[in-house]
C-alpha cells in the first residue's frame, strides 16, 4: 500500500513538471486513481497527458499485462483488409490472461493517411501494436486510450539546422553546464536523429526540470532530460513526438 502511495505522489509531482495543463486538481486526482488501479508509472513513459486527457502507452500497456501474469498474445494479419501496395494493413490481437481464458480480441489498422509522416513505411507494426494495444485494454479493463491508437496529427516541421529561432540555447549565463558540449552535443544529436523540432524540445525540458527558464536548471537535471529523452526516443519514438506536439500551441511563447 505504502509502494501505491509513494507511486500516486511521484506521478503527480512528474505530472505537474511535465504538463501544465494536467496540474488541475481533477487531472491530478484522475492521475492518482489510474495510479492506484493499474500501477502505471510517468516516469517510465506508462501513461502521458495529451489533449487536455490522459493516455496509455504501449508500454504501460506490456507492463501490466507482465505484472497480472499474461498468458500470451496472438497477432495476425486480417489479409481481406490489407493492401501492401497502398500500405494499409489491419490486424487482430488476442489477449489471453490465462491459459484457459478464450481469449479478448482487439483490431486494429493502419495507413499512410492515419499515422505519424515519420513512421511512414512502418504501418504494418503500427497497425499491429494498436491491435494489441486494444485488445491488452479490453483484457484488463482500461477505458482510456492509447497513445499509439490517436491517429494523424501536425508533426513538428524537419530539423534543417539549430541557428534559427528554436535554437538551445548553448551559453547559459548561470553555469549551470547546460552549454557543455557533451552535453549540448548529445541533445542535437537526438534532435537530428529522431527529426525533432528543438523548440519543442526546449519547451519538454523546461517543464521536465521544473524550471521557467531552461537556464535555471541545474546541470544535472538536464543530464538527466538527455537521458529521459533518448530513451524514450528509441523504445517508443511516436510516444514522444505525440507528447512534444502537446507543445506546438505554446512553443510561439518560448524564447
Amino acid at each position: 500500500m505504502a509502494q501505491k502511495i509513494k507511486l500516486e505522489e511521484e506521478n503527480a509531482r512528474i505530472g505537474r513538471h511535465l504538463w501544465r495543463d494536467c496540474a488541475s486538481r481533477e487531472c491530478i486526482r484522475t492521475l492518482k486513481l489510474l495510479t492506484r488501479k493499474y500501477q502505471l508509472s510517468v516516469a517510465l513513459g506508462d501513461i502521458s497527458f495529451l489533449n487536455r486527457g490522459w493516455y496509455v502507452t504501449h508500454t504501460g500497456l506490456l507492463g501490466l499485462a507482465l505484472r497480472n501474469r499474461c498468458a500470451g498474445i496472438e497477432a495476425h494479419p486480417v489479409i481481406g483488409l490489407c493492401d501492401p501496395k497502398s500500405r494499409c494493413w489491419a490486424f487482430a490481437a488476442t489477449v489471453y490472461k490465462t491459459k484457459t481464458c478464450r481469449g479478448f480480441v482487439g483490431y486494429g489498422d493502419a495507413d499512410p493517411s492515419n499515422v505519424s509522416p515519420l513512421v511512414h513505411g512502418a504501418e504494418m507494426r503500427v497497425a499491429e501494436t494498436r491491435a494489441v494495444n486494444r485488445a491488452l485494454r479490453k483484457a484488463y479493463g482500461i477505458g482510456i486510450c492509447s497513445v499509439e491508437e490517436l491517429g494523424s496529427y501536425t508533426p513538428p516541421p524537419p530539423v534543417q539546422n539549430l541557428s534559427g529561432p528554436g535554437k538551445l540555447p548553448a551559453q547559459p549565463e548561470n553555469g549551470n553546464g547546460y552549454g557543455e558540449p557533451k552535453v549540448r552535443d548529445r541533445l542535437c544529436q537526438i534532435i537530428r536523429h529522431h527529426q525533432l523540432d528543438p523548440t519543442l524540445v526546449k519547451s519538454y525540458a523546461t517543464d521536465f526540470c521544473g524550471v521557467k527558464s531552461l537556464r535555471d536548471a541545474t546541470r544535472e537535471q538536464v543530464e538527466n532530460f538527455v537521458v529521459h529523452l533518448a530513451d524514450w526516443a528509441d523504445k517508443d519514438g511516436n510516444a514522444l513526438l505525440c507528447q512534444l506536439n502537446s507543445y506546438m500551441r505554446t512553443s510561439e511563447g518560448v524564447a
